[in-house]
């Protein structure tokens, strides 16, 4: 249908044999996740299908979807920082900063709620914030539409698989699916779990079970994701201008509260903590190992491990072994 400069290759789509309610021209996908992982959840209204998942990888990359055409998606979640960016808080159109660090969109496909807040209920809904915020993409919806429309290549895509005109449900749609076809696993975690003994170094297999008891990472980071995807008050420093989950509910106990993140190529996506306040693994776990700040609403589970500095490094390593080694095979570049 079209081309794009970067082509990623990061799961196998298999053919199902349901056709999708809303393509005409195409049988419904469904991406191969690495072992152990769950089926990924595709919603009935926004079934998976090849040319629907290439027009989202197409809007992903494109930065006409902001206001001065400097920035997409991909500015933020960059296919080669694990998709997230390295940067503390984010940047938009003329370089303005945010407010929080840009989390990896890996795996995205199996949260329930989404944001640092939980602010957006479904993958597609997500979405119009950074279209629309000031300090990202600061476009807004009509004017996204009219860009949209005014190329011929998408209108004609656009036409195609939703039978409209660029529209707000086949973009929300597009960008959905190919965000669900980002799954990483294949970790040498992931082959020790699986049998392989040799697959971790003495020093990451006490790290891991560091993990699992004294250091209590499990409480929080655990499962195929290894989170629990609850909000949860860390006993992090909370700033005036981000209240957390509060910002969404409105709730006195939900102050401070954050997303718990994926604990998945952790060692990759540096910096850490909602709002990139954290440089380096050995500071998280220093962190943890004070039991994090005397800070309003900190979940009671945060309190001191007393960790000794060899128990701090061989758990250091543990982090590393959840690095995917197998994410960029296939990958063909710029």
């Amino acid at each position: 249908m079209f081309a794009h400069s970067c082509r990623l290759v990061f799961v196998v789509l298999a053919v199902s044999g349901c056709a999708p309610p809303d393509s005409t021209s195409e049988e419904q996908l469904r991406p191969v996740v690495p072992i152990g992982f769950d089926p990924v959840p595709i919603p009935v209204h926004n079934p998976l299908t090849r040319d629907k998942v290439l027009l989202g990888q197409q809007l992903f990359f494109d930065p006409v979807l902001s206001l001065d055409s400097t920035v997409s998606c991909a500015t933020c979640h960059r296919p080669n920082a694990f998709f997230a960016d390295g940067q503390a808080v984010s940047r938009g159109v003329g370089g303005r900063p945010g407010i929080r660090n840009t989390p990896s969109l890996l795996n995205i496909a199996y949260h329930q709620l989404f944001f640092w807040d939980g602010g957006s209920i479904t993958l597609e809904h997500q979405v119009f914030g950074p279209l629309q915020n000031p300090d990202e993409m600061a476009l807004d919806l009509a004017s996204v539409l009219q860009r949209l429309e005014s190329i011929p290549t998408y209108r004609e895509a656009f036409e195609e698989l939703f039978d409209e005109a660029p529209s707000l449900r086949g973009l929300t749609q597009a960008l959905g699916a190919y965000q669900r076809t980002l799954l990483s696993g294949g970790a040498r975690y992931d082959r020790y779990k699986a049998g392989d003994q040799t697959a971790l170094s003495p020093a990451e297999i006490r790290g891991y079970k560091l993990f699992e008891g004294k250091a209590g990472c499990l409480h929080c980071h655990h499962g195929f994701l290894l989170t629990s995807l609850r909000f949860e008050n860390n006993g992090i420093a909370i700033s005036k201008e981000d209240s957390g989950r509060a910002r969404v509910t409105g709730l006195e106990e939900d102050y401070g509260k954050f997303k718990v993140p994926s604990l998945r190529n952790v060692a990759q996506t540096a910096p850490y903590m909602h709002n990139g306040g954290m440089a380096t693994l050995s500071e998280v776990i220093d962190h943890y190992d004070q039991g994090g700040r005397d800070v309003r609403g900190k979940n009671l589970l945060i309190q001191p491990l007393g960790l000794e500095e060899e128990e701090q490094a061989d758990l250091e390593a543990f982090l590393h072994a959840l690095t995917d080694t197998t994410l960029f095979a296939g990958m063909e570049g710029p």
